[in-house]
């Protein structure tokens, strides 16, 4: 990065957003609204994505899973292991794909029984507090800190009463394009941005340090 003075906050925001600010639901095709079956697609994503592996495996391994109908806890819940298994195979999530299509099937009921395959009755439950909403969403099996973390950060431009949500990763991202990593100041940066994507732009520059040396050349050309 050369030793040259680091852009100002706002400019590199706008470059990071401008270069890519796609939320990791919207590279899955999800249509993310407030209803049932995207925020359902959503905790699917957000599971896939807490493991040890590529986001892009991640990505097509959701993307295989609704290609083959598990797009609502119903159809997940009815659908057999080994189809399952053979969906998550399609999108190469295979270091996992057995103990994860267990937890899609536990997971599934869960949604069911605990929330009648309706994560807004979650929100409604937490009541605005991002612990109890996180707490809520670590009830559904394969869901830990990570998981509930990439959820939650997704989520927020449609939830947005916990406020912005970056996320340990997020943060990482933040620190290597020179930006504030204080939840204060980070959420100052992304005013005038969609909150789930500049958080999604944060997380891709954390994994790709190409994508860090080409936003910070681009805010110091604005």
């Amino acid at each position: 990065m050369s030793g040259r003075k680091t852009p100002p906050a706002r400019r590199i925001a706008d470059a990071l957003v401008e270069r890519c600010g796609q939320t990791y639901a919207e590279e899955a095709g999800i249509r993310l609204k407030n209803t049932p079956q995207p925020l359902y697609q959503l905790l699917v994503l957000s599971l896939l994505l807490s493991a040890r592996i590529r986001a892009s495996v991640a990505v097509a391994a959701a993307r295989a899973l609704y290609g083959h109908g598990m797009r609502t806890p119903r159809r997940m819940a009815d659908a057999t292991w080994q189809q399952r298994v053979d969906a998550l195979g399609e999108g190469h999530y295979r270091r996992y794909d057995e103990r994860t299509a267990t937890q899609l099937g536990e997971g599934a009921q869960l949604v069911l029984d605990a929330w009648r395959g309706d994560l807004r009755r979650l929100r409604e439950e937490a009541d605005g507090d991002h612990d109890r909403l996180v707490e809520g969403l670590r009830r559904v099996p394969g869901i830990g800190p990570a998981g509930a973390d990439i959820f939650v950060r997704e989520v927020q431009s449609i939830w947005p009463e916990t406020g912005f949500r970056a996320g340990p990763k997020a943060v990482q991202g933040a620190e290597r394009l020179g930006l504030p990593t204080s939840p204060g100041r980070l959420a100052e940066a992304a005013r005038g941005h969609d909150d789930a994507r500049f958080a999604a732009a944060l997380v891709r520059a954390a994994l790709d340090k190409d994508i860090v040396d080409e936003v910070t050349e681009a805010a110091r050309s604005r």
